[in-house]
This record gives C-alpha cells, structure tokens and sequence, in this order.
C-alpha cells in the first residue's frame, strides 16, 4: 500500500520514478504516522510488522543467516555447487563439440578429423590385443 502523496510525486517526475528526496520522504512518514488517536497508531504499527515479518520469511533472511554463519557448512555446498556446474560445462561441451563435429564431417570431407579418429582406434585395437 503506498501512500497518496508519493504516488502524485511518482508522477510528476518521469525521469527517474524511483527517486524521492530523504526531504520528502521525512514528511511523508510524518504524515502517514500523525493520529490523534494512539490506538489506531499502533494497529497501523502492528500490521507494518506483521507485513514486514512476512516479507522477512518470504525472503528465508533466516537460512541464509544460519549458512553464513558455518564457514565449513558454506564452504562444503558452494565446493558441491561448483562440481556439478564444471561437471554440467563438461558434459554440455562434450555433447555440443560431438553435434559439431557430427555436423562438420556430414557436410565436408574432413581428412583430418578421418585420421585422427582412424589413429585413435589403432590406439584402442593395440590396447585390446595387449
């Protein structure tokens, strides 16, 4: 819910709509909070901090909290993380460079690639005769 006031300046300056001086946001939060009733200032209190512990656990602040706080628990899952993204570009350019060269050598004769290939199945031939 935002307030009327800044909803009118939002409008007025197109240039940048995010932009509000720290001037008027001071009057704005006065205008919002002045009541002659203290009641009705704190019901309005208390739904601002029940949306904002909403916010909060929709944010999981708290779990990333307690991961920051164990170096080793952080190290270990970003150590994880990063295996399986380099065993992910491993096997992603292993089947990209396959396709490639499937590709190449159906379109163009490719003596090179022919001899390299025949090469390395005398290497497996001489392997399996071993």
């Amino acid at each position: 819910m935002r307030h009327k006031k800044y909803e009118t300046e939002k409008n007025h300056n197109e240039e940048n709509p995010t932009y509000i001086s720290m001037k008027k946001l001071d009057e704005i939060i006065n205008e919002m909070y002045i009541s002659d009733n203290p009641k009705e200032d704190l019901g309005l209190i208390k739904r601002y901090l029940e949306r904002l512990m909403l916010i909060i656990e929709r944010s999981r602040i708290r779990e990333y909290m307690m991961l920051t706080d164990s170096k080793r628990r952080l190290f270990l899952i970003n150590f994880i993380a990063g295996l399986g993204k380099g065993f992910g570009q491993a096997i992603g350019f292993s089947v990209l460079a396959a396709l490639l060269f499937y590709l190449l050598a159906s379109w163009i004769d490719l003596p090179i690639i022919g001899a390299y290939i025949a090469k390395l199945l005398n290497v497996v031939d001489n392997y399996r005769n071993k």
